[in-house]
């Protein structure tokens, strides 16, 4: 019980950072302050009272709806408060208290909002991704990667993406990556260190490639079709973070 009790009051706390994080969601991308005014509806500008405003309660009693207009709130909502406050639960039980835990959950909640922003905007606001390159780097100071690598990664991270992105466009002379993306996998870098920033790159790519063969095999999409790589960068740096080290270790083992 007294491991469990813990790991709950995470969950919940993270559900309600969640809520904030759906705020994040809705109003970087057109430009508005996430702190003024209060929460309200989408559609007809109602301001929600806060018995409207618990993570996933409120959206279960009010069905999904708006209580004063009646439209469809969007089921990114309850989704975004579940997955932050499960991502709060586990890295509890997993880091335990301490600044990795602060660092991972920073992360986690940059990722989040990114992933959900470029899914549906194409577009990875820098009031996130830079931030998220210097809170990186201050957490490398009291816990991995360590500053050193923390650097690193930001120059090979930023560098590797911004090289891909000239040679595409001196060889195609379209743009193929924008700076968003660049920026996005330095912030990562900051985070997580050099050699997972390219395990990064290496799973995003690939997820990126088998969605890509998917929509043409499909015909719903062409080979100039454009994919959101931020939501592969954000897919790529969750499982580096977590399993990253064990693929790392694994690959290594080839050339000892």
């Amino acid at each position: 019980m007294t491991t469990v009790v813990p790991i709950i009051v995470a969950g919940l706390f993270g559900a309600v950072i969640g809520s904030f994080l759906n705020v994040c969601i809705y109003r970087l991308p057109l430009g508005r302050s996430v702190v003024w005014p209060g929460s309200a509806c989408g559609s007809c500008g109602h301001m929600l009272a806060w018995y409207e405003n618990i993570p996933v309660v409120s959206y279960l009693v009010l069905r999904g709806r708006c209580r004063a207009c009646r439209s469809p709130i969007s089921l990114r909502y309850p989704f975004v408060e579940l997955l932050t406050a499960a991502m709060f639960a586990a890295a509890w039980w997993y880091y335990g208290p301490g600044a990795l835990l602060v660092s991972r959950l920073v992360f986690g909640c940059a990722l989040i909002v990114l992933f959900a922003i470029d899914l549906e905007h194409q577009l990875l606001p820098n009031l996130i991704t830079v931030p998220g390159i210097v809170a990186g780097l201050a957490f490398s100071f009291l816990t991995q990667p360590g500053w050193f690598d923390s650097i690193l990664g930001i120059v090979v991270g930023g560098g590797v993406l911004w090289a891909i992105a000239e040679g595409y466009y001196l060889v195609r002379h379209e743009d193929g990556l924008g700076m968003g993306d660049v920026k996005m996998l330095a912030m990562i870098g900051a985070f997580v260190g050099w050699k997972l920033t390219l395990i990064t790159l290496m799973m995003a790519s690939f997820a990126g490639s088998f969605v890509g063969i998917l929509l043409i095999v499909s015909r719903r999409g062409g080979m100039k079709y454009a994919l959101p790589f931020g939501t592969f960068l954000a897919l790529g740096a969750v499982l580096a973070a977590t399993i990253g080290p064990g693929v790392l270790d694994w690959y290594l083992r080839f050339y000892r």
